[in-house]
C-alpha cells in the first residue's frame, strides 16, 4: 500500500476519504500541529490554502525543487493557479474544487513517472517487473527468487530510479540503523542481485565509481 501525506485543514477531509477508498494509506497533518510527521512517504499533498507557510509544507516543497522528496502536489485555488510560479517544480496540481477522483489519478500519475509504478503496485523496467504488493520479481518472464535483503536493496534502488546512493546510505536505508555490518556488505549483495537479474542484454544497477550504485534512469 502506497503512503500519503495530506497537509492540510478539514477542507481537506474530501481528498483524504478518496484517496483511502483509492487503497491509499493517508496520514494527515494539519498546520500548526506541533508534532511534523518524520516517516517515509510515497507522496505528498500540500493544500496551498490552508498549509501553504505551514513548516512541513514548506519543508517538502524545498526538497521537492532540489528533487530530494517523494513527489510533491499541490492542491490550489483559481487564485493560486493565477499566480503559480512553474519554477517551484512542483510535480503536480488540482484545483481545490476538483473530485477527489482526479487527484487520486494524478496522484498515480506523479507514481508513475517517479518511480514507473502503476496502480497495482507493479514496477516495470524493461524486462524487470516487480510487484511490490507480492514480493515478486520477474526477469523477461522468469520468475527470479532473491533474499528479503536482496529484494529489499532492488526495490529501495528502483523506487529511486536514477539517484545515486552511497554505501552508507543503502546500509541506513535497507538494512537499518542499528545495523553493526561495513560497507562490504552492501558490495556483496548488490554483486549477488546483478547475478540473479542480469545478463548481457540486461544492466539494472550502475556502479557510480567512488561514490556507490543507482538504478538506470532509462529502460
Amino acid at each position: 500500500m502506497r503512503s500519503i501525506l495530506l497537509i492540510g485543514a478539514d477542507g481537506v477531509i474530501p481528498f483524504l476519504r478518496g484517496l483511502e477508498q483509492d487503497g491509499f494509506e493517508v496520514t494527515i497533518h494539519r498546520p500548526g500541529d506541533p508534532d511534523a510527521p518524520d516517516a517515509e512517504y510515497d507522496v505528498v499533498i500540500v493544500d496551498l490554502s490552508s498549509a501553504g507557510e505551514d513548516a512541513t509544507a514548506v519543508r517538502y516543497t524545498e526538497k521537492a525543487q532540489s528533487g530530494e522528496s517523494p513527489p510533491v502536489l499541490a492542491v490550489m485555488t483559481q487564485t493560486h493557479l493565477d499566480a503559480y510560479d512553474p519554477t517551484r517544480e512542483l510535480d503536480d496540481f488540482v484545483l481545490a474544487s476538483a473530485p477527489a477522483a482526479e487527484l487520486c489519478a494524478r496522484v498515480r500519475q506523479a507514481l508513475w513517472k517517479r518511480h514507473r509504478l502503476d496502480a497495482r503496485n507493479i514496477l516495470k523496467c524493461g524486462d524487470l517487473q516487480m510487484d511490490l504488493a507480492n514480493y515478486t520479481v520477474h526477469v523477461a518472464g522468469r520468475p527470479v527468487e532473491l533474499t528479503y535483503k536482496e529484494y529489499e536493496l532492488l526495490r529501495f534502488l528502483a523506487t529511486n530510479r536514477g539517484r545515486v546512493f552511497n554505501r552508507e546510505t543503502l546500509l541506513s536505508k535497507v538494512w537499518g540503523y542499528d545495523f553493526y555490518g561495513g560497507a562490504r556488505t552492501v558490495d556483496v549483495h548488490v554483486r549477488r542481485l546483478r547475478s540473479k537479474i542480469e545478463d548481457r542484454h540486461n544492466v539494472f544497477i550502475e556502479t557510480v565509481r567512488n561514490v556507490g550504485y543507482r538504478f538506470r534512469a532509462s529502460g
